[in-house]
């Protein structure tokens, strides 16, 4: 299915939030810690899945226990996380993603009118490939009773005066880049006529569950996005068939399904993103600087913060930075989750102050550089070895800092 440019279908679609902000004044929800993200010591989300999960998982898919059993040992691991994660001092909680596979696929899967099919083929990562997973469009799209807003409500029981809760997900583009990738596999024409009307649809879904989340008291959503460093590597480029012309298209679309989801959304609710170079079992997809993107996505995407990946060479300099435009926030993502070896503060603190050359310390931040286990398989450390990173995290931002 030929791609187009997408940003005309998006003039009309709006969803409107007066119900959802009548609907949270009068249960009462508000931000209880005064504070949102991004904190200066953050972290992406994800966290390692404890054994007891990986089993329970294992025997949910062979028949061995139900979806009840199977949610008490979820509720059972979620509970115990976000105490570590408030032991650990964090202002930010999260369900460690704990109740998903897939850091995107089994959000695409809880919008009606996609479903989970055998990947055509493999993602390669670095060294290894992923399980043969997928989405696909199996009908009109929507975003009614998405399951991950009762997954969040879950979360937001744990909020205290010392944190917020946050919801991740994959970000519109990754989406759409992974229905509209899927055509030639997975053909929708049955559904829609072109790209155009599939992105609208995604465009409304998204903002039916953000408008959800919204009103069961959700005011810190992220956005997980692998779409724009895929185009920072010429390698990864060369393999898709991506032309330079192709390349500048598809950053526009990027911007424009992005954007159009954030467009209108309430005033106290912060939209972040994680820009991400792949994260599966300790390796990675893409490598590349920024500067490539630097002036759609810094320049133009309309989110709060950026959160992005600055632990090795891969990731390039820090001189893309002076494309991030307004109050925007950065989040320095210099604390690897990929290996177990703790980082040197001192080295750290020195790229900190190399990264306010471009942009001022007080809209800088630090975390690790991606959650600690984007698909259940997670990375190559410990759990202590996970806490002991945020422990880190911690200690360097309180000293840059003094919070």
């Amino acid at each position: 299915m030929a791609e187009k440019p997408c940003a005309p279908v998006f003039r009309d679609v709006r969803v409107t939030f007066t119900r959802y902000l009548s609907l949270s004044q009068k249960k009462g929800y508000s931000m209880v810690y005064s504070h949102n993200a991004p904190f200066r010591a953050d972290v992406v989300g994800s966290y390692l899945r404890p054994a007891e999960l990986k089993a329970a998982r294992e025997d949910f898919a062979a028949g061995k226990i139900d979806a009840a059993a199977l949610k008490a040992v979820e509720d059972k691991a979620i509970t115990e996380l976000v105490a570590k994660q408030k032991a650990a001092g964090l202002h930010v909680i999260t369900d460690g993603e704990f109740r998903r596979g897939w850091w995107h696929f089994d959000f695409m899967w809880g919008f009606n009118g996609v479903d989970h099919a055998a990947a055509a083929h493999r993602v390669a990562f670095h060294d290894e490939v992923t399980p043969a997973d997928t989405a696909t469009v199996t009908g009109r799209i929507s975003g009614e009773n998405h399951p991950f807003v009762e997954h969040f409500k879950f979360v937001k029981q744990f909020e205290d005066e010392n944190t917020v809760a946050r919801q991740t997900m994959p970000s519109p583009a990754q989406t759409r880049f992974v229905l509209t990738g899927n055509a030639a596999a997975y053909p929708y024409d049955e559904f829609y006529k072109n790209d155009d009307e599939l992105t609208a649809d995604i465009v409304a879904a998204y903002r039916q569950v953000i408008a959800d989340l919204y009103a069961a008291g959700c005011r810190n959503v992220q956005f997980d996005d692998c779409t724009w460093t895929r185009l920072c590597d010429a390698s990864v480029r060369e393999r898709l068939g991506w032309s330079d012309e192709d390349a500048l298209r598809l950053q526009q679309e990027n911007l424009d399904v992005i954007n159009a989801v954030i467009s209108d959304q309430p005033d106290d609710l912060v939209i972040n993103t994680h820009v991400c170079r792949g994260n599966f079992h300790s390796t990675w997809l893409s490598s590349g600087g920024y500067a490539p993107v630097a002036a759609k996505l810094f320049g133009e995407e309309n989110v709060d913060a950026y959160y992005l990946e600055f632990d090795d060479d891969r990731s390039g300099d820090f001189a893309p930075l002076a494309e991030v435009s307004g109050d925007k926030k950065v989040v320095l993502g210099l604390i690897t989750s990929k290996k177990p070896d703790l980082e040197d503060p001192d080295t750290i603190k020195a790229r900190i102050q190399e990264a306010a050359q471009y942009i001022p310390l007080d809209r800088l931040c630090l975390s690790t550089q991606c959650g600690f286990a984007s698909t259940q398989e997670g990375n190559k450390l410990t759990e202590d070895q996970q806490w002991a990173k945020i422990a880190l995290v911690q200690s360097i931002a309180k000293d840059v800092w003094g919070e």
